[in-house]
């Protein structure tokens, strides 16, 4: 620690350590963005070697700058190494690599954020990671004490091949999902022209101004997946790749008079061209799969709000996904965001083959994986016991309440995953109080009486907030809490979660406090 060298050798050390770390972090997360990876691992498990490598690039950055102000030699002062021009060793380089690793630490703390951020500013937070890389490449080449050994120059000139490399795939990448779709619009506007009353009726209730998080969305494809099943795949009117979605997402659609219905995508995460989703005709419809049915045709639009995500794929060696009836709609994301040589089995259970979209193209895509269980040919029960035995596989079921009830008794909490078609039913264990609710961004104040609904008394006040099953399955009401407690009576997520995101579904869970102050 005495040696008047050994800062010297420690800023140089961790300058290339960083440099490296931050050209490797954006070329996995630009090989994250455009999926080439996605039959590489879990998309879980390569998201989180992307936040490991950029955290790890900060600590490197951290230690550079530390380093600087303990070398005997340069002696750097605190506002030297935090001050753009503030150096008076080579000011405007210095100044350039104090920028970048601003804008590193924005990326980073942005991307531990990220569900309590707007997806549009993280996006245009994360871009900034280029630039970040852009001037850190100037920064190394203009300050640095070995640029001009032969060593240095190769490993420069490799860094920056390699990022200008991966950031032009990226650009190619995104270009080349642009033909495609509009190729696909301009055949579905020339072949399927929607009734004129049809398009207006949509068109009405989403139209001129949509609501911000809308946006305007073409029904491309309609099919018949099944007995009473219908696959609908949907373009954006603005937009020629979508936002990055993960297994498990759902969106909404908000159809005419107000009506909104989540629907899980079940088309593979690594096409951001369309959205795909498989809608059942229910028995007990109260108007969203009637109308989708009979009304929802190609080159109709209609808004759409997310994808939102509470059913997540979370990183594991071996799976059991268990899907009943339309239930298959999240899993069969889930299977095709695998790597192959992941260990995986699907228990696909309805009451017969016709009504079971996507059960013949599953078994032959993944023979000896897919299990198909259809009561109208089966002369023995299904043992589902057998199936998820063992300690380590996680299990993922979507399906009836019935069949959920069943799983839950005979997996391990910590193992399962539910994504639930109706609510359990939760009883409140507080007694029920007055409640005086602050909405921070509205600047609305008022109080939730005893047994009142938060959504309804929300709404009542001019609140923004979206509002569609209204039982606490959806999650499309999800607000943030700035403070206060709760009680959860949802079945959303697990409610060590949502506390940890510091979030709740007023639909029905409630304030167990006597005030409770909500973002929004």
């Amino acid at each position: 620690m005495t040696d008047p060298h050994l800062w010297w050798y420690v800023t140089r050390a961790s300058a290339l350590v960083a440099w490296g770390l931050m050209t490797f972090s954006v070329i996995w997360g630009i090989l994250l963005s455009t999926r080439l990876l996605r039959r590489v691992d879990n998309p879980g498990w390569l998201r989180d070697i992307h936040g490991y490598v950029s955290g790890l690039a900060v600590i490197m950055v951290l230690l550079h700058m530390l380093s600087l102000m303990l070398d005997g030699w340069l002696k750097f002062s605190i506002a030297e190494v935090l001050v753009p021009f503030d150096a008076h060793y080579r000011n405007t380089p210095v100044a350039l690599g104090i920028v970048a690793f601003y804008l590193l630490v924005g990326v980073q703390v942005t991307s531990m954020m990220l569900h309590r951020l707007p997806r549009r500013f993280w996006k245009a937070v994360h871009y900034s990671s280029y630039v970040s890389l852009i001037l850190v490449s100037f920064h190394a080449g203009l300050t640095g004490t070995d640029v001009g050994s032969p060593w240095y120059r190769v490993l420069s000139v490799a860094l920056i091949v390699l990022a200008a490399g991966a950031i032009i795939v990226r650009v190619i990448a995104g270009r080349s999902v642009a033909a495609p779709q509009t190729a696909r619009a301009a055949g579905t506007a020339a072949t399927s022209s929607p009734p004129a009353a049809e398009t207006t009726q949509v068109e009405r209730a989403g139209t001129p101004a949509l609501p911000e998080g809308f946006e305007l969305f073409v029904v491309s494809g309609r099919r018949i997946a099944a007995e009473g099943v219908i696959g609908l795949r949907f373009v954006s009117t603005t937009h020629s790749e979508l936002p990055v979605w993960t297994p498990g997402s759902h969106i909404t659609l908000h159809l005419p008079g107000g009506l909104q219905r989540q629907y899980s995508l079940c088309g593979d995460p690594a096409d951001r061209t369309f959205y795909e989703i498989s809608v059942l005709r229910s028995p007990t419809s109260t108007g969203g799969s009637d109308w989708i049915h009979d009304n929802l045709v190609p080159g109709m639009a209609i808004p759409i709000s997310g994808p939102a995500n509470h059913f997540e794929l979370l990183p594991a060696p071996e799976y059991r996904f268990i899907a009943g009836g339309i239930g298959i709609t999240p899993i069969r994301a889930m299977i095709e965001s695998l790597p192959d040589r992941r260990d995986w089995r699907l228990l696909y259970l309805g009451r017969s083959r016709r009504s079971m979209a996507f059960a013949s193209e599953l078994e032959f895509a993944y023979p000896g994986r897919v299990f198909v269980f259809a009561r109208d040919e089966q002369q023995y029960q299904v043992n589902l016991a057998g199936f998820v035995a063992g300690s380590d596989p996680l299990v993922y079921a979507c399906g009836p309440e019935s069949l959920m009830q069943t799983v839950s008794d005979l997996v391990a909490h910590e193992r399962i995953h539910f994504e639930r078609f109706r609510p359990i039913e939760r009883l409140a264990l507080n007694a029920a109080r007055p409640v005086d609710v602050t909405c921070r961004k509205s600047r609305k104040q008022f109080v939730v009486e005893p047994g009142a609904n938060i959504l309804e008394a929300m709404e009542e006040n001019g609140v923004p907030v979206l509002g569609s099953c209204r039982k606490g399955v959806c999650g499309s009401c999800e607000v943030r809490v700035v403070s206060g407690t709760l009680e959860h009576l949802d079945s959303v997520q697990e409610d060590a979660v949502k506390d940890e995101l510091s979030i709740m579904y007023p639909c029905v869970s409630r304030g167990t406090s006597s005030e409770l102050v909500l973002d929004v």
